[in-house]
């Protein structure tokens, strides 16, 4: 699944290229997660302003109205003053006056929905619940250490829980916990100021990271230009079972949470 570096490495991408841009056709595929909860051709004639993130959605603002959009597990965009035709797995596309913005999606778990503003039922009901940005200012180290002392769940499942701080998925989560020395099996409640102090810096690195180097590409994950990441390529611990932890040389461990994979050197992370 996209996480937070992927969608906001896909934001930089094609956001300032869309600016200003006027809506001349929008083409329908197969149905997505959420239906886009208007006519089609009432957006024909409005104009992009500005594409933002929040969490792992795409924040599409027009002169009346926002598109919110979730590239779900295997959804990416491209955007293009050309696109080839498009394909059975294509399910909507932004025809504008400075390209086309095509969200390719097989799995269909993605959504681009409709509302009126950002402050109205729909984008509520999608934004409301999630938790503070981690590569803004907002995301205090002292609160972040209050809010997991009120947690009984493992630190892994609380991060990726998303409502006390949003967009760390389930690599991040365990590049983070790796940088920190946390086992992800402890409970979050547990954990000492100074560790948790020591994790929220981790957080921020990793994230910083991924956007420096394009986000992870582990299938077929791309911006809206068509370039891969390589953050999977320095990973301490995703998706590196049985192999020599970096640092100590013990075998990392693969352990499922939450019906997710889980890395860690058993070594290195400390319960």
């Amino acid at each position: 699944m996209p996480e937070l570096p992927e969608v906001e490495v896909t934001r930089r991408s094609f956001a300032d290229r869309i600016a200003d841009a006027q809506v001349v056709g929008v083409h329908m595929g197969k149905p997505l997660r959420w239906p886009l909860g208007c006519d089609p051709k009432v957006l024909v004639g409005r104009t992009v302003q500005t594409v933002a993130r929040r969490g792992k959605y795409l924040l599409i603002h027009l002169d009346q109205g926002l598109l919110l959009l979730h590239l779900g597990m295997s959804g990416s965009l491209q955007f293009a003053a050309q696109l080839p035709p498009r394909g059975v797995h294509d399910h909507f596309e932004l025809e504008t006056s400075r390209g086309r913005l095509r969200l390719h999606d097989p799995r269909r778990f993605g959504a681009v929905v409709h509302a009126e503003a950002i402050d109205d039922p729909v984008a509520r009901k999608l934004l409301g619940g999630l938790g503070v940005e981690p590569l803004e200012v907002g995301f205090d180290p002292v609160s972040f250490h209050a809010a997991l002392h009120q947690r009984r769940a493992s630190i892994k499942q609380v991060l990726l829980a998303g409502d006390i701080v949003v967009g760390v998925g389930n690599i991040y989560a365990s590049e983070a916990l790796f940088r920190a020395g946390i086992r992800p099996t402890l409970r979050a409640d547990r954990l000492s100021k100074p560790r948790a102090l020591r994790l929220h810096g981790a957080i921020v690195g990793v994230l910083q990271k991924a956007l420096a180097l394009g986000g992870s590409t582990l299938r077929d994950f791309s911006s809206a230009q068509g370039e891969s990441g390589y953050f999977q390529l320095d990973a301490m611990v995703y998706g590196r079972e049985g192999q020599p932890c970096r640092v100590c040389s013990s075998p990392i461990k693969g352990i499922r949470q939450g019906q997710r994979s889980t890395f860690y050197c058993p070594q290195c992370q400390k319960p």
